[in-house]
């Protein structure tokens, strides 16, 4: 059974929750129409935000991007610090025991695979002596000064290192969390270093301000925008360009002081001027190897986004969706499971709840259970079950939308898709991505599987443990 304190946090969680449901509901009226707010909101005022840190202070670099003018849509980029450290040509790490393994890394756990300590970085190549420290670059901001950039800054040359990139996509409900908040920047830090990957955390619309589809759309715009990085990146290493300036907070190549107008003919610059490509992605990003991540309502839009990259395959070049993870997905249906009858109280996100957050989240004239939205196996959803990436799928026992997720999981691997579901005995609902406040003992666990089980798909042949 869960601990006392999980006990107490989720009578209170879900006190406020319904309220706050509530709330929203009364103020419907406001927003019956879908399109009486486009541009939307991605976070609440009552959520517990984490700022962004460009500086690796804590083994992550992080940094927030608003992709989109015409909406609220925004990413945050979270970048490990593996990143500058090139690995090996046809070698595997060798474990050194003379240094201590970063805490809640998987070096000191099970494999010596992990990121790089910290004496490794020293005196790399990568813009400064000390690694990321005392970079003091010029940031072109639109209708301001320019002002400066302490960040990391990389470099386009030989020596950068290329991570597979994951798009992860918050829980919430629908209504309700935000790419950073607290709970999913502690989780997303914990996915880059053990994964050895860039963190892509969406910052989708919420409802019911925008209601379905937007935040599938916006998960889709994040796939396209991936992609158009991608492929602005070659074009401008074919224009000649030595290193990336600029992206949404600026930056400036490797070890260079400012950026200089005569420079601007080599870069790729919007209509303000401002470089559009974003210089961690294009330096260190390897969008062959893409992997989405969603947590409840955000593993909804993540086996979205993988439908539609499967349909749309040479849409998104060269973009390719290698694997998902489905996170206690927030799936429901019109024909109750055993749980959804037995777990219909559980812990945080109880079914009653949760019918709120949908009724709130789909169109009225749209409300069904089996929506595709709701029930991933619904009849005529496309593309077949058998085109579909390689899905792990995580479920807590005491979650009332255990089943249906499995149940999903099942129908994948009756057409041969490799599906495996990782169950966590005595683990609620969002039990890895709220760890920050539940302090449970399977989140750091669950975080390692994760981490195992998709190597198999970004790791590059031969080098199944270092990229």
């Amino acid at each position: 059974m869960p601990s006392v304190a999980v006990k107490l946090y989720s009578v209170f969680f879900k006190f406020l929750l319904k309220h706050r449901l509530q709330n929203r509901i009364q103020a419907q009226p406001d927003h019956n129409n879908s399109n009486s707010d486009p541009f939307g909101v991605t976070s609440r005022p009552e959520e517990s935000v984490a700022n962004s840190n460009p500086s690796f202070t804590d083994g992550v670099a992080t940094k927030d991007i608003h992709i989109d003018p015409f909406t609220s849509l925004s990413i945050r980029i979270f970048l490990p610090q593996s990143a500058l450290s090139p690995p090996e040509p046809h070698s595997k790490p060798k474990s050194n025991p003379k240094h201590d393994p970063e805490p809640g890394s998987v070096t000191s756990r099970r494999y010596s695979y992990g990121p790089p300590h910290k004496e490794e970085l020293r005196g790399n190549n990568f813009g400064a002596s000390n690694g990321v420290e005392g970079l003091n670059l010029m940031s072109a901001g639109v209708g301001a000064d320019a002002g400066l950039y302490r960040g990391y800054a990389p470099a386009l040359d030989n020596r950068r290192r290329k991570l597979p990139v994951m798009l992860q996509f918050h829980g919430g409900g629908w209504v309700s969390g935000s790419n950073d908040s607290v709970a999913n920047d502690l989780f997303c830090r914990r996915i880059a270093k053990l994964c050895d990957v860039i963190v892509i955390a969406v910052g989708y619309r919420l409802a019911p301000e925008s209601r379905y589809p937007a935040a599938f759309e916006d998960g889709l715009k994040v796939l396209n925008w991936l992609a158009k990085q991608a492929n602005l990146a070659e074009c401008s290493k074919s224009m000649g360009i030595g290193r990336v300036g600029g992206g949404s907070h600026g930056g400036g190549g490797g070890g260079v002081s400012e950026f200089n107008k005569s420079d601007a003919h080599r870069h790729i610059v919007d209509s303000f001027g401002a470089s559009v490509v974003e210089p961690w992605l294009a330096t260190h990003g390897d969008p062959t190897r893409c992997v989405l991540v969603g947590a409840s309502c955000g593993a909804n839009i993540a086996d979205y986004v993988a439908r539609k990259a499967v349909e749309g395959r040479k849409l998104f070049e060269p973009v390719k969706v290698v694997a998902q993870v489905l996170m206690y997905p927030f799936f429901v249906g019109s024909v109750p499971t055993r749980s959804e009858i037995k777990l219909a109280n559980s812990y945080f996100y109880d079914k009653a709840m949760c019918m709120l957050a949908w009724k709130l989240f789909l169109p009225e004239e749209e409300f069904s259970l089996d929506h595709p939205a709701a029930n991933p196996l619904v009849v005529g959803r496309s593309p077949p079950l058998k085109f579909m990436p390689p899905t792990l799928t995580v479920v807590a026992e005491l979650d009332w939308m255990r089943d249906r997720a499995i149940a999903y999981s099942e129908e994948l691997r009756k057409v041969n898709v490799d599906a495996p579901v990782l169950e966590y005995k005595d683990a609620v609902h969002e039990f890895a991505t709220l760890d920050v406040l539940l302090k449970s003992p399977q989140a750091q666990v669950c975080a390692e599987d994760i981490a195992i089980w998709v190597k198999k798909y970004i790791s590059l042949r031969g080098h199944e443990f270092s990229y």
